[in-house]
This record gives C-alpha cells, sequence and structure tokens, in this order.
C-alpha cells in the first residue's frame, strides 16, 4: 500500500461510506458541502492505493452459518505459510500473525457440525504441516462493532448522519427462518465482497439478472439482514496502529452488563460471547502500547464481573473482513504450497 494521510474531507467520506456503503457520491457531496466531482476523487485516490475498500458483507446467523475465532500455536517457519494458505480461502477473515512469531488468529465461518461425508476444517488445519495447536470459539453472539468501528465515526455531525442515513427497517431476528438463497443471489454477494460499490451493471452481467432485479434483490438482502456494508481501512491510518486482541473470563451473570458497556467503548472495533474457556473475545484499536495499558487497568478493570484478561498484539493484518483483493489473491496464489487446511 502506497503511503496516505487522511485528511478532514478523507475522515467525513469514511464515515459516510461505513453509514451506507453504496451511498451516492452526489448524496455524500451534498451532506459534507463539497463538489461530487472531489468526492469521487478522493474516493478513488484512496480506493487505488489499497488504502479502502467497501465490502459486501453476509451475516452468517441469517444464512445458517456459524463464526468461530480460531488461535492457531505453529512453528515460527509455518506462520507465514499458514497465514497466507488461509487468506486465500473464501471461509476466512481477520487473519493476523501475533508478535511473538508462533501463533495467529483468524474467523472462520463453516456450517453447523454435522457427519457430511467430509473431513472437518478444523481436523484439516490440526493436521496441516508445522500447527502445534488449534483452539476454537464459537460466536454466540456478536456484542460491539457490528455497524462499524467507533473511531472512524467520529467525523460527521448528526445533521450530516440524518442526511445521509437511509430509512430502514429494522435489523431482522437471527432466529427467524433462513432467507433461501437462490445462484444468482450467491453470485450477487461474492461480487458485492469484492467491491460493495461495483456499478448495477457489473452486478448484472455477474449475476445473469437485469439492473433493475439486482437493485431490487441488495435491498431485499438487506433489510433481511443477510447483506450489510463494511469499509476496511488500516486503523493505523487515524492514529491507532497498536491493535489487540483480548479474551475475557466473566461469569454468566455479568455477561450483560461487560457486554453493554464494551458497546460504549472508542477503543473496541469488535467484540462478541463466545464458547470457549473465555466467554468474551474483544478486538480493540488504540494509540500506543501505553494507551492499551491505560484501557485494560482503567476502563476494562471499572467492569465488575470480569475475572481474567488475557492479551495479545497483532503483527499485522494478513486479510481483514473481505476477501483478498483479486490483484493480491493473484499474486499470493504463487505463495509456497503446503499440505494445508487452504486445500
Amino acid at each position: 500500500m502506497e503511503s496516505v494521510t487522511l485528511d478532514a474531507l478523507d475522515r467525513r467520506l469514511i464515515h459516510a461510506l461505513q453509514l451506507d456503503g453504496r451511498l451516492p457520491f452526489s448524496r455524500i457531496a451534498a451532506a459534507v458541502g463539497v463538489p461530487e466531482r472531489t468526492v469521487a476523487r478522493r474516493y478513488h485516490r484512496l480506493r487505488s492505493r489499497l488504502a479502502l475498500r467497501v465490502v459486501g458483507l453476509v451475516d452468517g446467523r441469517r444464512t445458517g452459518m456459524l463464526d468461530w475465532v480460531v488461535r492457531v500455536r505453529c512453528a515460527p517457519e509455518a506462520v507465514e505459510t499458514l497465514a497466507v494458505l488461509l487468506a486465500r480461502r473464501e471461509d476466512t477473515s481477520w487473519i493476523a500473525p501475533l508478535v511473538g512469531g508462533t501463533e495467529l488468529t483468524c474467523m472462520i465461518r463453516t456450517p453447523p457440525p454435522g457427519d457430511d461425508g467430509r473431513r472437518p476444517f478444523f481436523e484439516q488445519l490440526a493436521r496441516t504441516a508445522g500447527v502445534r495447536e488449534v483452539g476454537a470459539a464459537c460466536v454466540l453472539r456478536p456484542v460491539a462493532g457490528v455497524g462499524g468501528w467507533a473511531g472512524r465515526m467520529d467525523a460527521l455531525g448528526e445533521a450530516e448522519q440524518r442526511l445521509l442515513l437511509p430509512p430502514r427497517p429494522a435489523p431482522a431476528d437471527p432466529a427467524e427462518a433462513v432467507p433461501v438463497l437462490s445462484p444468482a443471489d450467491s453470485a450477487l454477494l461474492r461480487a458485492l465482497s469484492q467491491d460493495g460499490r461495483a456499478d448495477l451493471g457489473r452486478l448484472a452481467s455477474a449475476t445473469g439478472c437485469s439492473e433493475s432485479t439486482v437493485r431490487r434483490r441488495i435491498g431485499q438482502l438487506r433489510d433481511s439482514g443477510v447483506l450489510a456494508f463494511e469499509v476496511e481501512i488500516d486503523p493505523a491510518l487515524f492514529g491507532y496502529p497498536i491493535e489487540a486482541l483480548l479474551w475475557l473470563d466473566v461469569p454468566p451473570a455479568g455477561l450483560g452488563a461487560v457486554a453493554e458497556a464494551l458497546a460504549g467503548h472508542q477503543q473496541v472495533a469488535f467484540a462478541a460471547l463466545t464458547t470457549g474457556p473465555s466467554s468474551v473475545f474483544v478486538m480493540v484499536e488504540c494509540r500506543s502500547v501505553s494507551g492499551l495499558h491505560a484501557y485494560v487497568t482503567d476502563e476494562l478493570a471499572a467492569l465488575h464481573g470480569i475475572t481474567r484478561i488475557e492479551s495479545a498484539v497483532t503483527q499485522r493484518r494478513t486479510k481483514r473482513a473481505g476477501p483478498l483483493p483479486v490483484p493480491l489473491a493473484e499474486k499470493r496464489a504463487g505463495a509456497p504450497s503446503g499440505r494445508a487446511a487452504a486445500q
């Protein structure tokens, strides 16, 4: 990625796109008070430098899938190869080798457990060369960060946000019946995962449907809670270069209060209640190591119910929420191969 510095207008654009990733440039321009061509130019500059991307994400809970937070301990020489192999899979996200060189974390989406005649993903992963230990915690309920990290959503005033926020029904209850996705829906969601702002003509070509059908189906998928849009951008560009992962031990009686508090913390990019030894997983963004220390010893320490905290700092992100951009995926396709979970 080329060196990029964000100014006030860039931050307002990013905030607007997090509110709705498919907002027309003309509408954003009207809200922030600059010409439409200026907004478009800023977006394309950031996009071309791989600093920003809007991706369409599917809520696995609405399609009968399970999300897992996975920790893999492995030999130092296997970390990079494994990270690349996992990044090439369509069902992985948020891949990060941790500082220390012997562990990486990621999120993986799988069907519910069952005997489908195939070796389960986690068994494949455990058998991969260089892997020493695999731990998987199922995401029971996200509690913070689903609508975007608060650290990049403070550039627009309330009046500007009201101009931009589209009127939408309340999110669907994940417990409701799972919508049936057609092959055209799957093709549409795949195309939006690469570029959430792809124009209707390109999406029509990808799905074999008319532009009007594509427009209508995007709205239906969003209203049903299946589809949402996320802005991918490095928090370091906002002055938050330290990313840490936290595993919190919280007794059942304290989960509600801790979850509610985490949802209001500026540092929290994502948090979820999970299975496993720790009941809460948290991803935080901080300006410095001392900022991380202050967050743990001040804000988290003030929450009643947390009995233990385990923390780790990420080295970098090999992959974020969406699939690898096509040029990167093609480049990394030549990475060292192995007896891997990516098979």
